[in-house]
């Protein structure tokens, strides 16, 4: 291997300042050819051990992942020509060494005698390690004959290019769109800094007059207070156009075909392994044990929210005075919220500086988890909007790390979301590393160099990616296959992120996290009374919407009929028809830019985030009975959950903090919608 590649440095965090795409496809070669290298000598010794097989092998997957991780970040929040086809070139390299690996007969063979030989000497960490790698080799085809494994690997590669389009084409159509304002009228209702920025862009375009473009704070800024509903249409159905060819972005971009063949060849990977179709074979690593029993917790949340979102549009649409359209309800829910709390989203920003936000953030974390954060300036960045912190435990010793990405701009993915930069390692034969996060945002950035000023939605989000972060930062286990968010089962992963959503709704928090741009004082007490009420409004909408993707989702991957194709827009119509309330335009195609199931982790695995937020709802409650500061109650949270990794079952930890299994109705008592007719 070349050691002037930064992407192969022995350093602790990756040299941001001088990695360019020239050294990924060169250095993931490298390393992959040293791998397998390593690898066949492994597979070579005699009387495999835990010690001389599995922590090898940790190792060099630590190794992979480290080099690999600055460039899935950065193809996400720097994203450019020279780097995507990089980046591209790639995840056939990986897909495919993934699938040697976990396909390797003699290596599952080795597992497994480690397995029945060492069974009464290894903790239960080690355990954990050996069923985790033992359960993939078995999900990725290792008993297969020859023929059928390598269809599988084929299907695995295919697949892994096919999710990487379509993130692709999603980005594409979000930049190839803007929209040309020629009156201020137009844009009655925006935030001075949308409308500042909307200005910029024009100028710097050689454009007259505003030029507005599809990133996520403009988008939802339009939806949620532009007066002029010819405005918000056509935001609307171009965000919710994207990577299609029913909108105004370019047809090149979309994303059906790609669909298609991602639903296709899932359905074909899992009866490959004998699984009927792909949500089954998805629940195999899951808390939820059968499909049948994810479509019932969803359609008994639909039963329950149903009554209670009926009320909620019967009330909007008589507030509004007529049937509303789709691109109307953010606009009339934000007005009706307004009006009956006296509160908005936009009144709230100059209360929410981001390093007000991030203080009290810190000092929440503090309190409930005896560590605390120092900003370094001495670690290489990608950006200016990015920096560093250390994350130090109770005995002063650095203990993590984090970086923070907090700001939207152009050529980076929309949305928010946690990354694990390095994994925490203790290996006996590969040393430490300590554990390091990405947290990135998409939150409007200030203007004129001033901080930024963020929504209370902003803050929530802020909230949620750190308790991802904490889920990796604070764990305690030593192997990086099951350590901090590794290993965890995808719809248990959420809790934390959920979890800490809950202390940016707690009055003593937002008197804390609140300092006024221009006097410095906190949130008035008025106010925060007024948002506090806001928590539940329109709860039971927001529901539906969720289950309406979550059972979307999961029936495309649990109904897949190869004789039939995926029938995207024919399930979408029939679960609309079964839960949803709110009616959108046959244009709408939400779908082709759903990135979270066709290009992230959350294929089959939407309901998630529901799952996860009764586990969190109940969680929290133990704080509400015993105090949201109570140590005991934390510590006992950070033993079972936060520290543990994948290094125990999911429904076993939460007994373990909670002492019972988790119930539902916190969480509709959090709602407002609990016994409501």
């Amino acid at each position: 291997m070349n050691p002037e590649n930064p992407l192969l440095g022995p350093g602790p965090l990756p040299a941001f300042d001088v990695i360019r795409p020239e050294h990924v496809e060169t250095g993931i070669r490298a390393l992959l050819e040293d791998n397998r290298a390593r690898i066949r000598q492994i597979e070579a010794a005699p009387s495999p051990s835990f010690r001389s097989l599995v922590e090898p092998l940790e190792e060099l997957q630590h190794r992979l992942s480290r080099a690999w991780s600055p460039v899935g970040h950065l193809n996400g929040v720097m994203n450019n020509e020279a780097l995507r086809e990089r980046y591209n070139a790639c995840l056939p390299l990986l897909s495919e060494y993934g699938t040697d690996i976990s396909q390797n007969e003699g290596l599952f063979r080795a597992f497994a005698a480690v397995r029945e030989q060492e069974a009464g000497s290894l903790d239960s960490e080690q355990l954990a390690v050996v069923d985790h790698a033992l359960l993939d080799f078995r999900l990725a085809g290792v008993a297969l004959d020859g023929a059928r494994k390598d269809r599988f690997k084929a299907v695995m590669l295919e697949l892994s290019s096919l999710a990487a389009k379509f993130e692709e084409n999603v980005m594409d159509a979000t930049n190839a769109f803007s929209h040309e304002v020629a009156d201020a009228e137009e844009l009655a209702g925006l935030n001075a800094m949308i409308v500042s920025q909307a200005k910029e862009r024009a100028v710097a375009a050689g454009r007259q007059g505003w030029l507005l473009g599809l990133d996520q704070p403009t988008y939802v800024a339009v939806l949620t207070d532009a007066r002029s509903p010819a405005l918000r249409q056509a935001f609307y159905r171009a965000w919710s156009t994207r990577a299609s060819a029913s909108g105004p972005t370019p047809a090149k971009f979309d994303n059906t075909q790609v669909m298609e063949d991602l639903l296709r060849l899932r359905h074909e990977a899992a009866q490959l392994l004998d699984f009927p179709n792909y949500a089954a074979y998805a629940l195999a690593r899951r808390m939820a044990r059968s499909v049948d029993e994810v479509l019932q917790f969803l359609r008994d949340m639909a039963t329950a929210a149903r009554p209670a979102a009926t009320r909620e549009l019967a009330e909007l649409e008589a507030f509004a005075g007529r049937r509303l359209d789709a691109w109307d309800i953010t606009y009339y829910s934000e007005r009706l919220q307004e009006e009956r709390y006296n509160i908005s989203q936009e009144e709230l920003r100059p209360y929410f500086p981001l390093p007000r936000v991030l203080d009290g953030l810190f000092r929440v974390v503090a309190n409930l988890f005896q560590v605390t954060f120092r900003q370094r300036s001495d670690v290489p960045l990608w950006h200016a909007d990015a920096r560093y912190y250390d994350i130090i435990g109770s005995g002063g010793q650095v203990i993590g790390g984090f970086y923070l990405d907090p700001y939207a701009r152009p050529n980076k993915r929309s949305g928010a979301w946690m990354d694990d930069c390095v994994g925490r390692k203790e290996l006996s034969s590969g040393g430490t590393a300590l554990p390091v996060a990405y947290l990135v945002c998409n939150a409007l950035p200030g203007a004129d160099g001033k901080d930024a000023q963020l929504t209370h939605d902003d803050v929530v989000t802020v909230f949620h990616e750190f308790g991802h972060g904490l889920h990796h930062m604070l764990t305690r286990v030593k192997y990086p296959s099951i350590s901090g968010i590794n290993g965890v089962a995808w719809d248990a992963v959420e809790l934390p992120s959920q979890f800490m959503e809950n202390y940016a709704w707690q009055p003593e928090v937002l008197r804390d996290i609140t300092a006024h741009v221009e006097t410095g004082a906190p949130l008035p007490e008025d106010r925060i009374a007024q948002l506090l009420r806001t928590r539940s409004f329109q709860a039971g909408l927001a529901t539906l919407r969720q289950v309406e993707f979550s059972l979307f989702d999961f029936r495309l991957h649990a109904e897949y009929d190869p004789a039939k194709g995926a029938r995207i827009a024919e399930i979408l119509a029939e679960v609309r028809r079964e839960v949803a309330i709110i009616r959108v335009p046959e244009w709408n195609r939400y779908a082709n830019s759903f990135g979270h199931i066709f290009a992230g982790g959350y294929a089959a695995g939407y309901y998630s985030y529901k799952w996860a937020e009764v586990l969190s709802a109940d969680a929290f409650s133990a704080f509400e009975e015993a105090g949201i500061y109570d140590r005991g109650t934390a510590q006992r949270f950070v033993d079972n959950i936060l520290s543990r990794g994948g290094s125990r079952d999911a429904l076993d930890a939460f007994v373990a903090f909670r002492g019972r299994k988790p119930r539902i109705e916190p969480l509709l008592r959090q709602h407002g919608i609990a016994n409501q007719p």
